[in-house]
């Protein structure tokens, strides 16, 4: 979001249906497969990225799409809560 929001000052957070917004931490350069604990839930990373189409509502709401290769897109392995400000910790494949 901060890469748009530098190209695109007035972009609405929620311009790109986001469920979860990070800081610090590079989610796109994770390897699919990786294990992720947000507040109680732990999540796995199953995409990065995804096709954007040429009259996707993202391109057509602020003229370009990140999708194609930061849409980051993860399975819920363990339900539970996600707060604003909540850590996020990545798993070694051990764990």
């Amino acid at each position: 979001m901060n890469k748009m929001k530098a190209i695109y000052p007035d972009i609405p957070i929620g311009a790109f249906a986001e469920n979860i917004l990070t800081e610090g931490i590079e989610v796109a350069a994770l390897p699919k497969g990786t294990r992720i604990i947000v507040g109680s839930t732990i999540l796995e990373i199953t995409q990065i990225g995804k096709e954007c189409h040429k009259d996707c509502a993202v391109r057509k709401q602020v003229g370009d799409c990140v999708m194609p290769k930061e849409g980051v897109f993860a399975i819920v392995l363990k339900d539970g809560t996600i707060k604003c400000g909540d850590k996020i910790r990545i798993l070694s494949p051990d764990e």
